[in-house]
């Protein structure tokens, strides 16, 4: 992969932990955001391999302007999660954004487009009503949206596939689990007092600095063509074990493995197996399973 990228949504969490991730691994990068990213960088010191440029990605104009002369593009900006607005404005700003990025993509020719899908394309938000059809949780268990929110990720998958079709790029979709500052580790433990808090995406967590791990193996790996990967650490948000959470809150669903003391449900496979990636952070400590 080629040094030049543009990092979309860099004023965000998990934004910020990918600019810096690429900067230590000796990438350049542009970084576009519509706020701009004064805390993005741990100090103030210019440098040459990271610049920054305010563009608004639902329009086309910007969108190209942006990615003319670079590599790649991680493509992270999004309305990030249901309820911040209208159901419409949520889904109409989302695919607008998308649509632009990957279309521009393609006219311009980058080498790859690596962007972020969601966990609520697997069905989220799981409740009594609305049980996995079956555990783990893999890229199989799609597309099942419950908010527009979730839709327009289904939606931009889809135009990833057509659109890395026409063109020959590789298209590489990650379905983040709930991306986690470390500094809320110490929320953790709370969480076992109020479980059913957390049930909604299955106890899941990416720890953003492992978020941002994904991006950058995603942009190497060795892949063609459109894929969806599951990004989730290997163990869940509570104390308690995993068998004991299926059992309280998941009864009858289908368990297609035998999970360890504290395994998440959410496979990531796929992801090792395809992109080489392993989560090396936790709120369990280093190890995630520990």
């Amino acid at each position: 992969m080629s040094k030049r990228i543009c990092v979309t949504g860099a004023s965000g969490l998990a934004g910020r932990a990918v600019v810096h991730d690429l900067l230590a691994h000796g990438y350049e990068v542009l970084a576009t955001d519509v706020v701009a990213p004064s805390h993005l960088l741990p100090s103030r010191e210019s440098r040459n391999d990271l610049v920054y440029t305010r563009a608004d990605l639902t329009d086309f104009g910007d969108t190209i302007e942006v990615l003319t002369g670079v590599d790649a593009v991680v493509h992270l900006a999004a309305i990030p999660a249901p309820g911040l607005f209208t159901p419409a404005r949520t889904l109409n700003v989302n695919d607008a954004m998308n649509s632009n990025v990957f279309l521009a993509a393609a006219q311009l020719g980058l080498e790859r487009v690596v962007w972020a899908s969601s966990e609520t394309t697997l069905g989220l938000d799981f409740g009594p009503d609305n049980l996995p059809w079956y555990l783990p949780l893999d890229e199989d268990h799609y597309p099942r949206p419950t908010t527009t929110y979730s839709l327009s990720k289904v939606l931009g998958e889809t135009m990833a596939e057509h659109v890395s079709a026409w063109s020959g790029i590789p298209f590489v979709a990650l379905r983040f689990s709930n991306v986690i500052d470390p500094a809320r580790y110490d929320e953790f433990p709370g969480f076992e007092e109020r479980p059913e808090s957390r049930r909604f995406n299955a106890f899941g967590y990416i720890d953003v600095r492992d978020a941002a791990q994904s991006v950058r193996r995603a942009l190497e790996a060795d892949v063609t063509g459109a894929r969806a990967y599951v990004i989730a650490n290997p163990d869940t948000v509570m104390s308690r074990s995993t068998s004991r959470l299926v059992e309280e809150f998941f009864p009858g669903v289908e368990l297609r493995k035998d999970f360890g003391e504290h395994e998440s449900l959410f496979s990531i496979e796929r992801a090792r197996a395809e992109l080489g990636f392993e989560p090396e952070h936790g709120w369990r400590g280093n190890s995630p399973l520990d």
